[in-house]
């Protein structure tokens, strides 16, 4: 089976050995997609902003994968604040729109780094051809 991968340039890839996305047979897989700003930028204080950055990076890296978005079939949110659901949720509604996905929303105890309040997995599917 070919595996195609591709990266974000998250500074974590190279340090920790991972892609950000890769297809393995009709399987898409997006890893854990933290809240990281751009360059020169700081990372979003509100969870939904956190999550509407997740959101973007995941859906660039299917995309970069020559996928559409609308094959996103499963997402898993990890929380650090439970008070912060529906913010998320809303971001997840927007950031996915039509196309929703099947969904869990779990709170941790806490993420890699302090200021991340979300952390988003993504998968999708290929089509069939």
């Amino acid at each position: 089976m070919e595996i195609k991968r591709a990266h974000s340039g998250s500074p974590f890839e190279d340090a920790y050995g991972f892609c950000r996305a890769l297809i393995a047979g009709n399987r898409v897989l997006v890893a854990g997609t933290a809240p990281i700003a751009p360059p020169g930028e700081e990372v979003a204080t509100s969870a939904y902003d956190q999550m509407m950055r997740c959101v973007e990076i995941s859906r660039q890296a299917i995309a970069d994968l020559g996928v559409d978005g609308a094959r996103v079939i499963r997402t898993r949110m990890y929380l650090t604040d439970p008070s912060d659901a529906d913010a998320v949720g809303r971001a997840h509604a927007e950031g996915f729109g039509d196309d929703a996905p099947t969904a869990t929303m779990v709170v941790v105890a806490a993420l890699l780094d302090p200021a991340w309040k979300i952390e988003l997995e993504v998968e999708a599917v290929l089509a069939d051809d």
